[in-house]
């Protein structure tokens, strides 16, 4: 089995830039751990992917709300900044790949 496209967006608030998105943090680290549940009780999960890796323009709401793991700035040429959760997803991995 393969979770694709698993995530939730945040609104941009007052074009305020959100990196810390702690609301996203902690849905993906309750969705991850009921992998890990489904996993333990014989779920054959091959890979489990992200929504999305940059913000991009959602159909539904134009660029009002971000959903990657890197935002990018579109009123600065496209400049990117990782998210908290983007440095939570990687210390989440180096810790699976190296255990």
């Amino acid at each position: 089995m393969y979770i694709t496209e698993n995530g939730r967006d945040e609104a941009i608030i007052s074009g305020k830039i959100l990196l810390k998105d702690s609301d996203r943090i902690d849905y993906y680290a309750r969705h991850l751990e009921m992998v890990r549940e489904a996993v333990s009780v014989g779920a054959n999960v091959k890979g489990f992917f992200v929504w999305s890796l940059l913000d991009n323009f959602e159909l539904s709401s134009g660029y009002t709300v971000r959903s990657g793991l890197v935002y990018v700035d579109y009123n600065d040429g496209g400049k990117r900044y990782l998210k908290k959760l983007a440095h939570c997803f990687r210390k989440f991995l180096h810790h699976k790949i190296n255990n």
